[in-house]
């Protein structure tokens, strides 16, 4: 809130990146009522996949506008002339921008009136949702040149996962890297005392609004239940947010619901289907990885599901040989993995997430950097054929892929025993 109510910093627009299920819904939400409560508060735009009228740029300007309209009747009468244009929205973003808010809040000044007292905070979440990386990069760069190069008197607040588009906007050579103000929140931070408390109020609250009198009783809700979706949270809010939101179903128990969570397991045959919505979530980022992936001319012929699902294989249980055989049990670093085992280039998998940064990240410690899943979550859904349906890869499939690649690398390379290998033999047992 102080970035927003500070009118004297010069960085107009701050952008609030982090991986999925971190909290920044959350934050612009609490952000948003805060806004408006004080009175500030001139536009949000919360954008969604799921939602066709909402994963678009077309609604963008229109919605802002809008809501800029209802701030002000003398504004709301200047946009209302200029949309009288038929062709307006037809027009490009950036066209849409000058005509409906640049211009008339130019012309509202010219009246005399002092435009610094409009509400002024406009609220974006969700950018990477916005279908297509060309459209996400539109957006940024006509808030540049339409709202931050001009002399309109807002702040900007956007909310997105790190993907490409605003990934290098704000990298050090891109167009927002000086004027934007980068928040980066930190899959480091450990939030289970957060999601404990958020746990233990919201699910109070729905027992005590239930009209099943069993959840009315202290007893409904036990620690170790908390604990156990504590556990499975693994540090990650859009799990305990799933639950909540599964657990509240007005037309249903609590009681039942609870039960139903801590005891699913994806094998078992049932309708019940506590973590759709988080399904829906890794499922779109998922295939928009691959279908960016596979529009790559020179990853031409290579299976992205496979060489993900390698990789979060060996991430998250490991392969060693022994006598010949391959075990799951240490993990190897990504270069040793992509050459050695995978027999592919290095730096393949930089490649193979560039669209998964808010799922999975790249330790890198030198030398043994590794592969890292930043929700258990996740992992449980990759690992469902029931969750994952026509993204799963099974695990007979990952390893008979990993060793033919790793037969053929042997092929390619046969082993020449080192000078030091020839006076030191390993003893035979």
């Amino acid at each position: 809130m102080d970035w927003i109510q500070d009118r004297q910093n010069p960085q107009r627009l701050l952008c609030m990146t982090g991986a999925a299920g971190a909290g920044k819904s959350a934050l612009q939400q609490t952000i948003a009522e805060r806004c408006q409560k004080g009175g500030i508060l001139a536009c949000t735009y919360f954008i969604s996949a799921g939602d066709p009228t909402r994963n678009t740029t077309r609604t963008l300007v229109a919605t802002i506008a809008y809501q800029i309209g209802l701030c002000n009747p003398a504004l709301r009468k200047i946009i209302r002339t200029a949309i009288e244009d038929d062709l307006v929205f037809s027009r490009s973003l950036k066209a849409q921008m000058t005509a409906l808010i640049v211009d008339p809040v130019e012309r509202l000044r010219n009246t005399g009136f002092d435009v610094e007292t409009l509400p002024y905070a406009i609220l974006i979440d969700g950018l990477d949702e916005c279908k297509g990386e060309d459209c996400q990069g539109e957006v940024l760069a006509v808030i540049k040149e339409s709202l931050l190069d001009t002399n309109t008197p807002c702040r900007i607040f956007i909310a997105s996962r790190p993907e490409w588009a605003i990934r290098t906007a704000l990298e050090r050579d891109g167009d927002l890297h000086e004027v934007a103000y980068h928040i980066q929140l930190s899959d480091k931070y450990d939030a289970t005392a957060d999601i404990r408390r958020y746990l233990w109020r919201k699910l109070r609250d729905i027992g005590s609004r239930s009209q099943d009198p069993r959840a009315k009783s202290s007893s409904w809700l036990k620690e170790e239940n908390i604990e156990t979706l504590v556990r499975a949270a693994s540090g990650q809010f859009i799990y305990a947010a799933t639950v909540v939101k599964y657990i509240s179903e007005r037309r249903t128990s609590p009681v039942g619901r609870l039960r139903t969570v801590l005891t699913w397991t994806p094998d078992q045959a049932h309708t019940a289907r506590p973590f759709e919505k988080l399904d829906i979530l890794y499922s779109n980022i998922l295939r928009a990885a691959k279908d960016a992936y596979e529009a790559i001319d020179t990853n031409s012929g290579r299976d992205f599901l496979l060489l993900f699902n390698a990789h979060h294989h060996n991430a998250t249980r490991g392969f060693v040989e022994r006598d010949g055989r391959i075990t799951t049990r240490t993990l190897y670093s990504i270069k040793d993995y992509d050459q050695d085992v995978l027999n592919q280039e290095e730096g393949t998998l930089d490649i193979l997430i560039s669209d998964l940064r808010s799922l999975v990240t790249v330790d890198d410690t030198g030398l043994d950097s590794k592969f890292r899943i930043y929700h258990k979550s996740f992992s449980d859904f990759l690992f469902s054929e029931s969750r994952a349906k026509d993204l799963f890869v099974s695990e007979s499939r990952i390893l008979t892929w990993i060793v033919k690649n790793h037969l053929q690398r042997v092929t390619q390379h046969p082993y020449k025993p080192s000078a030091r290998s020839i006076q030191n033999p390993i003893p035979e047992c």
